[in-house]
């Protein structure tokens, strides 16, 4: 069992969850006493998921106090739900405009011969390795054409298919199917944050700023929709300096006016040397990186782990995998959606619910939740170098938060959150190269340091690759 928290609060499960995830990072149990989680009312679903959003974010407010306090008494924090939870669906309010689709034309759910599939095909590359297995055409294949040839398979058989071809697919399992799973019995094992220190050397220092105890700190961004920049949008809100990097090829319409909020973004091919020696003087230079590569990729290019280290002897190293660390999908692409069909949750809307189709969480929470747990990874471990002079690894992973959710269940029903309404967006309009827009209100209060952007959105590789 979790252990039980003192928080001030009427929802006993967003306490426990934070308790949890507290403890996960080895934060002072104490400090859970001087949070506020505020408000009432739920997302529609069967699993807890407001609790989870109001909890993610509250652990990742707390890591923040307790940096700015540095040894002192933590400022008074507190966490509102409904604006927590709105969060996990979107912040940005464009004024006159709106970002582009999120899905991809033939993205989504499947009937397959035995059950159902999902397949993610925003990315050209996985879009192209799913149509080929279903041998049509890549550029000019429509939802119906992909239905009908998904129909002729076995789910499990095309999900093994698609992967081998370097693509990304999820056959609909249940709860119980994944509980007996190679990899689902991997996932309960493994701690919901894996972390080790190593002795760097660092000299103890405090915030340099208690209002923004995060100026100075330089965060390098190697990761893609939705979690990782969740994390590095948060670490932005607080001051530090974040610079994204991404190949030529990538981009990701939908989510980068909502995502790059407060940070700069660059370019580097890693595959030649001169971006690979970049890259390296980046990380000499960086107080934490935070990167969502499967397992393999920087070790391939010959920045693994002890590469790493030996860079940066005190940087936090903050690392986000899909299915997990350990069991034989470690390494498999994956995104939250196709977590969510592999891990029972989809099935377990769809029969809870009584409906006939998969029914996946309201929001994309499992990106959104781990997240923000990678942020106060990334701030914990800024804590223990203020500390005890080590550097942090942190290992972290979509379906170990999605058991950390279903391990929680509701406690009965609550009612559906208000509408959105003209005061849950702040007044300040941020003027972005895509037009003006406006923020929600931060879901965070912390006493006198207020959570707040200082750069705009910006489009990918639209800075130089180097630190301010």
């Amino acid at each position: 069992m979790p252990p039980q928290s003192t928080t001030t609060i009427s929802a006993p499960v967003a306490a426990s969850m934070l308790a949890e995830i507290w403890g996960a990072l080895d934060g002072p149990q104490a400090a859970l006493s001087g949070v506020r989680l505020e408000g009432g009312g739920a997302l529609p679903s069967v699993f807890a998921v407001s609790d989870l959003a109001q909890a993610s974010v509250a652990a990742a407010g707390l890591a923040v106090a307790e940096l700015a306090a540095s040894g002192g008494a933590l400022p008074a924090l507190a966490c509102d739900r409904r604006l927590a939870s709105m969060w996990f669906s979107s912040s940005l309010r464009g004024q006159g405009w709106a970002p582009p689709p999120l899905w991809d034309s033939v993205a989504g759910d499947y009937r397959s011969a035995d059950g159902w599939i999902r397949l993610h095909t925003n990315a050209p590359h996985h879009r192209a390795a799913a149509l080929q297995v279903l041998g049509l055409d890549v550029q000019q294949a429509s939802r119906e054409q992909v239905a009908e040839a998904v129909a002729r398979w076995n789910a499990g058989e095309l999900e093994t298919a698609i992967v081998g071809n370097q693509g990304c697919a999820a056959e609909m399992r249940s709860q119980s199917q994944w509980a007996g799973h190679p990899q689902g019995q991997a996932v309960a094992a493994e701690p919901l944050v894996a972390h080790r220190a190593f002795d760097a050397g660092w000299r103890r220092t405090v915030p340099a700023d208690p209002v923004r105890p995060l100026a100075g700190v330089r965060v390098l961004d190697l990761t893609r929709v939705l979690a990782g920049p969740t994390a590095t949008r948060f670490l932005a809100a607080f001051g530090a300096e974040v610079l994204r990097i991404d190949p030529a090829s990538w981009n990701e319409p939908g989510v980068v006016p909502e995502m790059t909020l407060g940070k700069r973004c660059a370019h580097l091919d890693l595959r030649q040397p001169e971006g690979r020696s970049a890259l390296e003087q980046l990380l000499a230079q960086a107080d934490v990186l935070v990167h969502g590569y499967r397992s393999q990729a920087l070790e391939d290019l010959g920045l693994g782990a002890a590469r790493r280290r030996q860079l940066n002897p005190a940087l936090v190293d903050v690392a986000l995998d899909a299915y997990g660390w350990s069991g034989p999908w470690a390494g498999r692409r994956g995104f939250d959606s196709l977590v969510q069909m592999s891990s029972g949750i989809a099935d377990a809307g769809m029969r809870l619910l009584g409906r006939d189709k998969p029914t996946p969480l309201p929001v994309q929470a499992l990106d959104h939740a781990t997240g923000y747990l990678m942020a106060a990874s990334a701030l914990r471990g800024l804590a223990r170098r203020q500390q005890a002079g080590q550097g942090c690894e942190y290992r972290l992973s979509l379906a170990r938060t999605g058991q950390l959710l279903a391990a929680h269940l509701p406690q009965g029903a609550e009612p559906a959150f208000a509408a959105e309404q003209a005061g849950d967006v702040d007044a300040a309009e941020e003027n972005t190269v895509w037009g003006p827009a406006r923020r929600l209100r931060a879901p965070l209060s912390i006493t006198g340091i207020p959570m707040r952007w200082d750069l705009p959105a910006s489009p990918l590789r639209s800075a130089p690759a180097q630190w301010r």
